[in-house]
């Protein structure tokens, strides 16, 4: 079956800390769904329907809050930020369309694809006006082609939003080792284009924090209803308990207050860490 979109969710979720002994990333919930269902859902949204991601860390846990419709492809050796596309190089349409698995956004799909075939570009990323922070700021030379890591030029900075697209050139230089888009791909392909577009609602969620903070924009009924604190759907609190800063994992019963941390379920003990 072809695949048209395809999302990177085998990250080891280092920055998650404690919370990814629990879950991968990606299997986290807002409103019930896990992050990699809600990426999905961004692309069929777009009608990009055959859908597919890697997995590594605990990939049984993320198949749990899997869609029907997306295809689980286990990488027992991560592979890079470029070298997951090669479970489908050979059935990935023209172009695969790329996400990842801990970022949430409104993402204009459908212009993204339009403007990338007007292009004739080998690989497209999606770019919005840099907005200051830590983010590695992106440029685009005279023809709107990303430069390499390192270069700058009037063109930029932009930021690299996490959508790309991927033609069958750029594909052909996967080989399945390691590789790194930026670092093995970018300075290879032919025609890497920068398709800049006005920012749009788009919200990570790499760590702790930035968890809470998504459950209290984005599900602030349901994992968001304790203020400055997450509930996993799976957990429990008793009435009157007063919560800040904590984060409840699946399973988890509790019947006290409690601040700066995080519970959850080990081989059937209740298990609690400072956050």
């Amino acid at each position: 079956m072809r695949i048209d979109g395809f999302i990177l969710a085998a990250g080891l979720g280092t920055r998650m800390g404690a919370l990814s002994r629990v879950l991968p990333k990606p299997a986290w919930t807002l409103n019930g769904r896990s992050l990699l269902d809600l990426s999905a859902q961004s692309l069929r949204d777009a009608g990009l329907n055959h859908l597919a991601c890697n997995a590594h860390h605990l990939p049984e846990r993320l198949r749990e809050g899997a869609g029907p419709d997306l295809e689980i492809c286990v990488e027992p050796r991560l592979l890079g930020s470029a070298g997951g596309l090669s479970h489908v190089r050979d059935r990935a349409a023209d172009p695969l369309a790329v996400w990842n698995a801990d970022a949430l956004g409104a993402v204009p799909w459908t212009p993204f694809l339009a403007e990338h075939r007007r292009r004739q570009a080998d690989l497209s990323w999606l770019l919005v006006p840099h907005p200051g922070g830590p983010w590695n700021p992106v440029y685009l030379d005279e023809a709107g082609q990303v430069l390499p890591v390192g270069q700058r030029s009037p063109d930029g900075p932009y930021h690299f939003t996490g959508a790309s697209l991927w033609g069958a050139a750029a594909l052909a230089l996967l080989d399945g080792t390691v590789q790194d888009t930026k670092r093995d791909i970018l300075p290879r392909v032919g025609r890497p284009a920068g398709i800049v577009v006005p920012p749009f609602p788009w919200i990570e969620v790499g760590s702790p924090d930035q968890l809470v903070a998504a459950a209290a924009a984005l599900a602030p009924e349901a994992e968001g209803r304790f203020p400055g604190s997450y509930v996993h759907p799976e957990a429990q609190v008793a009435p009157g308990v007063v919560l800040h800063r904590c984060i409840l994992g699946p399973g988890v019963a509790l019947g006290r207050d409690d601040a700066q941390a995080f519970w959850f379920m080990e081989a059937g003990n209740l298990v609690r860490l400072p956050l």
